[in-house]
């Protein structure tokens, strides 16, 4: 919904990774391995930015990830726009927000966050916006009456419903079609007319209907998609499983339905007032279609919600509803007896406090399993997402959403820079590490200022440098976490005018080369230097624009005397060498 611009922030988001367990050709194909990186996202700040005729090419952020993201061939790594709706207050929705369908590649979450209170006029979803269901086979002869063995690899392109996609990113063609599961995609349809299994997220997706004319123990039918309940968390999140698609050998077979994407929402508290037709917050698998005398497809997943808000409250005219329910699968419209597409899964629905109550919805149910015949009532059906609805609802749980720094200002005061910032919101918030540079490459802590911590309003923060150099000086500041990590600010010019303009050194105390900014109209000043007894040391001297420097490796620990200048005007300025 947003671009990408210098200063803002981005989510980046392992959406699939190697992490495919067996592939031996049984019902164990497709099961997890590692679970690796996939699902995990960090918040992270671009600094710079090319774009190469209008078309982004690389960006450049202000500190590396500190999540050893992966980019194999069966890893999609994906940079998302944090959009910051409002310009640094409540905001009100004029509009529904809703995320781009993912591809392949890209796609599949919206994330935003509000500095103050998010006034919800509207929705803000991802509906079937996850991984995609797979594909109907085409029309062709059975194989044989009931297929119910080949789990991986169908024996021709034509006879196997295409398994939905999942966390591990296909790239072996052999291993997309016939009813084995592709982690949390569901498997598709077996020869003859098998429906295609439910996609899976935090619950397992439903096995989809046998099929035509099955005489058991044979099951043509696609398994549902893992659960991956084990592994969410609010540091880690997945798109819904796509359904399996449904065999077909009379070119009326189903796709499997998407499964739902992401939603990722921080503000100050969430509100609705007045009146409305009803606003929601969701991310659902989709329904597959009904199918003829063929297989159907299975639901989608439902996929994830995250949200990060000091309080919710909605208005008895215009209740909340926050959802991630699995899609249902398809159901045949035949009076004999084919397969049905297997529900999806139950997504997850996640706060960062407790769930919330009065005019709000939290649900997270399974998708049902698609008649396997036109009976009503259904006499015989495919089986649902699996668990008990509601399991996918978690509460008081952190995750990477990081403080939201909204201003740092720096202004010279007499002989002082005092130097002020605001945050909208802190989560994990450590310390802050003001810092000061003659040039702005080389840095030195001015001050360290404790933060708040946790915090859904607006803080204040102040500090002074009493000490400013003379000249042109950069300040930034470092934002540290609880776990160590940091994030950093915008840098700020400061021109500060002394008495006599006088030299600026850096670094101060110095191990290896000292740098010495002097007036930049004198060309190749003489630089004497002596230690703390007045006695000369010889340096040798390395000329730059409007600067100076010389090693101080081979010197003593102590405190020496720099004097740079050129005729009558000289000036001079004091260094500490320390090992």
């Amino acid at each position: 919904m947003g671009t990408f611009d210098e200063g803002d922030y981005i989510v980046l988001m392992q959406m699939q990774d190697n992490v495919i367990g067996s592939t031996t050709n049984d019902a164990t194909f497709g099961s997890l391995g590692s679970i690796e990186q996939a699902g995990r996202y960090e918040i992270l700040r671009i600094s710079t930015l090319t774009r190469t005729a209008g078309v982004l090419a690389e960006l450049e952020l202000d500190a590396p990830p500190t999540i050893s993201f992966n980019t194999n061939a069966n890893a999609r790594l994906q940079a998302i726009t944090y959009e910051r709706l409002g310009s640094g207050g409540d905001f009100t929705t004029t509009a529904n927000i809703t995320a781009m369908n993912w591809n392949g590649n890209i796609g599949g979450v919206v994330a935003v966050w509000v500095p103050g209170k998010l006034r919800l006029a509207h929705s803000i979803t991802a509906d079937g916006a996850g991984f995609r269901g797979g594909a109907a086979d085409g029309n062709n002869a059975a194989f044989g009456s009931c297929d119910g063995s080949t789990f991986v690899a169908a024996s021709t392109s034509g006879q196997f419903g295409l398994k939905g996609e999942g966390i591990y990113g296909l790239t072996n063609t052999a291993w997309a079609k016939s009813k084995g599961r592709l982690l949390n995609g569901g498997g598709g349809g077996n020869s003859h007319n098998g429906g295609g299994g439910g996609g899976g997220n935090f619950t397992a997706g439903g096995l989809a209907g046998a099929g035509w004319n099955v005489t058991p123990p044979c099951h043509g039918g696609g398994l549902g998609g893992l659960a991956l309940s084990g592994h969410v968390s609010a540091n880690r999140v997945f798109m819904g499983g796509g359904g399996g698609g449904g065999e077909a050998n009379n070119s009326v077979s189903t796709a499997g339905g998407n499964g739902g994407g992401i939603v990722l929402v921080k503000a100050d508290s969430i509100i609705t007032l007045g009146a409305c037709t009803g606003v929601r917050m969701s991310a659902d698998g989709i329904n597959a279609l009904q199918s003829g005398n063929d297989g159907a497809g299975g639901g989608g997943a439902g996929g994830s919600v995250v949200i990060d808000a000091g309080g919710i409250r909605a208005s008895s005219g215009c209740a909340i509803a926050f959802r991630a329910n699995g899609g249902n699968g398809g159901r045949v419209n035949n009076t004999g007896i084919h397969g049905g597409g297997g529900g999806g899964g139950q997504g997850v629905v996640i706060f960062n406090g407790p769930q919330p109550s009065g005019n709000v919805s939290v649900i997270t149910a399974n998708g049902a399993g698609g008649c396997n015949n036109s009976s009503i009532p259904c006499t015989n059906v495919a089986s649902s997402g699996t668990g008990s609805n509601g399991s996918g609802v978690l509460v008081n749980s952190t995750g990477p959403l990081p403080v939201e720094l909204v201003s740092f200002q720096a202004f010279l005061v007499r002989d002082a820079v005092d130097l002020m910032w605001s945050t909208a919101t802190e989560q994990n918030s450590s310390h802050f590490v003001v810092e000061r540079s003659p040039d702005g490459a080389h840095w030195t802590p001015v001050d360290n200022v404790p933060a708040v911590g946790f915090s859904y309003t607006p803080m204040n923060y102040f500090a002074k440098d009493a000490t400013p150099l003379a000249g042109t000086s950069y300040y930034r500041l470092v934002q540290v976490d609880l776990d160590g990590s940091k994030t950093l600010s915008e840098q700020v010019p400061v021109h500060f005018k002394s008495a006599t303009e006088g030299l600026v050194a850096w670094p101060n105390p110095a191990q290896d080369i000292v740098t010495v900014r002097h007036d930049p109209t004198w060309e190749r000043p003489s630089l004497r230097v002596h230690d703390s007894m007045g006695r000369s040391v010889p340096v040798a001297v390395l000329y730059g624009s409007g600067q100076l420097s010389f090693p101080v490796s081979a010197l003593p620990n102590g405190t020496y005397t720099v004097e740079v200048g050129v005729q009558q005007q000289r000036e001079r300025t004091q260094v500490v060498v320390q090992h």
